[in-house]
């Protein structure tokens, strides 16, 4: 275990707060949380795996909080559910048995193909599908698309929320506030099934989790209330941005 010290605590006790809101409203929560953990002297493999545990009840907290966007929802995705858990679960086997190195080099660019993806997803979707088509014949290419991402959001996660808004807008025609909040129902199972395995990895800084879920879960709620309230086109706006700029950090690192 790591030593830490009680002003680290509270350090990471706030930011999970602003992390579980951020990746209610938009995903990449893990950008703030992962750089503090690891300034606080938590090695790198480990600060992810315990991030990984410490933020899942801020996605509870924010699918909680747009549950009413969901309604009539859950019988359709339930292949997404399925992806997501697998996903997931693979994910965070990938994070104990290989390197993070390479795979972190590679982060900014798939963020920003996520942030492109949901900039021109109207025209991509005019461009792939043909006047008339059923939602059905998309689900395949939803279902393949939310468990790539899946894998990506049990490894590391920064930016999956982005990932997932972007795959799910390009293959629905549902509305971006109802689109977040399955957004949110999938991140949720995502970190539950890479929790689930990493809880037993021996890569948990189990104190750090006792400040920051219950932090995570406040911050997740307050984020889910106030994503569910903004106009689509500022929501679309304001995941795109915040995409570009987690991106450029990770760049410049």
């Amino acid at each position: 275990m790591t030593d830490i010290s009680a002003l680290a605590y509270v350090g990471a006790g706030f930011a999970a707060v602003a992390g579980g809101m951020v990746n209610a409203i938009a995903g990449g929560g893990t950008l703030i949380t992962f750089p503090v953990m690891t300034a606080i002297g938590i090695p790198s493999v480990r600060a992810n795996a315990t991030n990984t545990v410490s933020l899942l009840p801020g996605y509870l907290g924010g699918t909680y909080a747009q549950r009413k966007d969901l309604a009539g929802l859950t019988g359709t995705i339930k292949p997404q559910l399925v992806a997501s858990a697998i996903g997931g679960l693979a994910g965070s086997i990938l994070l104990i048995v290989t390197s993070e190195s390479v795979f972190r080099q590679i982060v900014p660019f798939l963020i920003l193909s996520a942030c492109l993806l949901l900039a021109v997803q109207d025209r991509l979707r005019a461009w792939i599908f043909k006047p008339g088509a059923t939602h059905k014949s998309r689900i395949p290419m939803q279902v393949a698309s939310v468990g790539i991402a899946a894998v990506y959001g049990g490894y590391f996660g920064a930016g999956l929320g982005i990932m997932l808004i972007a795959v799910l807008g390009l293959f629905s025609d549902l509305a971006l506030t109802k689109l977040n909040a399955v957004k949110l129902l999938l991140a949720f199972v995502i970190n539950l099934f890479a929790a689930s395995f990493l809880m037993f990895s021996g890569k948990i800084e189990w104190t750090i989790v006792a400040v920051m879920a219950p932090a995570a879960l406040i911050g997740g709620n307050i984020g889910g209330r106030v994503a569910g309230k903004l106009p689509p086109k500022r929501l679309r706006a304001f995941v795109i941005i915040f995409g570009v700029i987690v991106a450029i950090i990770y760049l410049v690192k």
